[in-house]
Parts: structure tokens; C-alpha cells; sequence
């Protein structure tokens, strides 16, 4: 599966400030999307899977250890 940026490769601080950004983003961009339909809709639904990737992974190391 092809996708933006490798989830495993990256540290757990780097996951958890990806995180943080993807929800910023989200929530930018569903309060933009109530007020006028965004352009590209799918987007929404990309960042809503960037972010359950990085929290699966975060979850995956936490049993890990």
C-alpha cells in the first residue's frame, strides 16, 4: 500500500508531532468543509487514515515493549 510518508520509519516523537498536525489539519479542514464544500473531499478521508496508521503503529510499539 502506497502512502504518503512510511509510518514505520519514523520515531515515536516524529509519529506523535504527525499526529498532532493530522488532527489540526482534519478539524481545519471539517470546519472549512461546513461552511463551503472543500474541492477535494477526499482528503478528509485521507487524513482520517493517516491518522488511524499512526495511531495503529503507536499502539503497535506500546505492546511491543
Amino acid at each position: 500500500m502506497k502512502t504518503d510518508f512510511v509510518v514505520r520509519e519514523l520515531t515515536t516523537e516524529e509519529l506523535k508531532d504527525r499526529l498532532d498536525t493530522e488532527r489540526a489539519e482534519l478539524h481545519k479542514m471539517r470546519l472549512n468543509h461546513a461552511i463551503s464544500p472543500v474541492e477535494n473531499p477526499n482528503l478528509i478521508r485521507k487524513h482520517k487514515k493517516n491518522i488511524a496508521r499512526i495511531l495503529t503503529e503507536l499502539r503497535r510499539r506500546e505492546l511491543a515493549d
